[in-house]
């Protein structure tokens, strides 16, 4: 008799997660934890998701915890998993600004957590329901405000180093991202984050590199005077060219058609990727996302047949920007217009991936009520307001009076001691 394929599968799922247990016993195994506990050092962009994993514990632990605190013996601690150590979310329902304990997971013994904010950075602890540590990470989260942006076709550079007396500061360089585009003219983009280099780092904190750290590691002395203000994260960006995969051909009969079609002009070849559509009301901002896309990717976008380009369309290139690209590869449209309908369309890694139909619509103008919260305040406002005057009004009169009566009696008072 014959198993069913669901349950081959079953079990082929079961014996690949034994084998992954044992390959992490392996390295337990082999890697003896500290007796003195430090802290490794990671730098990361905001909106990235990034995996510190538990690089030891001893061989009768079947569970760990992980932990934060923000600076180094700190007495307030955050608690960041259940104290069975098996925490798992979706990270599709992770939103900017969820707090750091709806942004993290626990999978084999390792801490995910989803679109890191500026402020998770801090100490990363694995240890146990006790409060025994293994293993500790320093993390640093490096803001995306104010990045410095390099465009290297218009022959502008990235930052120089600085040199000084008791540090120096640079940036490291990410690889180049891939082509966001196929076919046509793309862009690259290369992510470099500050570091810092300095022979009175506090020796607790490990690095890849002798003296040298990450602009906001807890490593950096702080007489230092916060070195990571006086240099931004950077980007470099560059344009780039490569051809598109081939894929396959349509059956003649099919593209025939599609040819007559186009030549008639009734309905243009459209990319056959998923397309959602969306109704968006006049004078509302609008982000969309693209699907599956991470900061770190190459994405690029379209609005129809137009190319929307960083060296234009990247935030902050000009103070009156309504329609841009942020570092996290979102599409932003403040005060939405009319003329913003159309079909935008994402590519991911080189290659389009999706497209956002969008209509704009007017929203219509309901008729007030005496019950809805607009008129209460209205009516409240006036209120108050005329009674200010009211009594205004009212306190200038009996002034008046006053004044008047007073300059009587002193008349009547001057002419009786004439008399």
């Amino acid at each position: 008799m014959s198993k069913k394929p669901s349950t081959i599968l079953l079990c082929l799922v079961d014996v690949l997660h034994a084998f992954a247990i044992e390959e992490k016993g392996d390295v337990f195994k082999r890697m003896a934890c500290p007796a003195f506990l430090m802290f490794d050092n990671a730098a990361y962009l905001a909106d990235m998701t990034f995996e510190l994993p538990c690089n030891c514990k001893p061989e009768e632990v079947s569970s760990v915890i992980w932990y934060f605190q923000k600076n180094m013996g700190s007495h307030k601690t955050t608690v960041l998993t259940d104290f069975a150590g098996t925490m798992v979310v979706d990270s599709g329902h992770i939103h900017p600004g969820s707090s750091v304990l709806k942004r993290f997971s626990i999978r084999m013994f390792s801490l995910i957590v989803f679109r890191a904010q500026v402020t998770d950075s801090g100490h990363y602890l694995c240890g146990t329901k006790k409060g025994d540590y293994f293993y500790g990470y320093d993390v640093d989260v490096q803001p995306t405000k104010h990045v410095t942006v390099a465009f290297l076709d218009r022959g502008q550079h990235v930052q120089d180093d600085y040199t000084g007396q008791i540090f120096s500061l640079f940036t490291t360089f990410w690889d180049w991202t891939r082509c966001d585009r196929c076919g046509v003219r793309g862009e690259q983009r290369r992510i470099g984050l500050c570091y810092v280099r300095s022979a009175q780092l506090h020796p607790r904190y490990r690095t890849a590199v002798p003296n040298v750290t990450s602009c906001g590691s807890n490593a950096v002395p702080a007489h230092f005077q916060h070195p990571d203000h006086l240099r931004k994260p950077e980007v470099a960006i560059r344009s780039c060219l490569i051809p598109c995969l081939k894929k396959e051909v349509p059956e003649e009969g099919v593209q025939v058609i599609s040819n007559v079609i186009s030549k008639l002009g009734e309905k243009p070849w459209l990319p056959r990727i998923p397309m959602q559509f969306h109704q968006q009301s006049i004078g509302s901002d609008l982000i969309i996302m693209c699907p599956g896309a991470r900061p770190e990717h190459a994405v690029a976008w379209d609005k129809d047949s137009v190319r929307l380009y960083r060296p234009r369309y990247l935030i902050s290139v000009n103070k009156s920007m309504r329609v841009f690209i942020d570092h996290g590869n979102h599409l932003h449209i403040q005060r939405v217009r009319v003329s913003d309908r159309g079909t935008y369309f994402c590519w991911r890694e080189g290659e389009m991936v999706a497209g956002f139909r969008l209509s704009v619509i007017r929203q219509r103008r309901r008729r007030r009520t005496l019950s809805d919260p607009e008129t209460i305040y209205a009516i409240k406002a006036i209120g108050m307001s005329y009674t200010f005057i009211s009594i205004i009004f009212i306190v200038a009169h009996l002034c008046r009076c006053c004044w008047s009566s007073g300059q009587a009696l002193l008349s009547s008072q001057t002419t009786s001691v004439i008399h």
